[in-house]
């Protein structure tokens, strides 16, 4: 399990739950893009996230291959995949945060 925090307060149950679908989204699409559906006997991918003064998101991967991919490193598969979801709730958050800013007359640069 791998948690990282952010703050962006007030964010919506919608862009909450949105947050979730977006980090588990991309921790599967990793996978399969590693090894093929059907490479893959068990997928679980947990996502919770606590909103207080700043956002901790979790993100907890198991995953159990068929074994004829036994030559697939299993923590290195599940930690690209929490890479991926992390970078993919990051950018949302980015896209957020410009949106909220736009909103608000403030204009940053990239």
């Amino acid at each position: 399990m791998t948690e990282r925090r952010t703050s962006l307060s007030a964010l919506t149950y919608e862009e909450l739950e949105r947050i979730c679908d977006i980090a588990e989204e991309a921790a599967r699409k990793y996978i399969v893009s590693k090894v093929p559906k059907e490479g893959i006997s068990d997928l679980t991918i947990s996502v919770s996230l606590e909103s207080s003064e700043s956002l901790n998101i979790n993100v907890d991967v198991e995953v159990r291959l068929s074994p004829i991919y036994g030559n697939v490193n299993v923590k290195e598969l599940v930690r690209g995949s929490v890479k991926a979801a992390f970078k993919a709730v990051e950018k949302h958050l980015s896209s957020i945060r410009r949106m909220s800013h736009e909103q608000c007359g403030v204009h940053t640069k990239n």
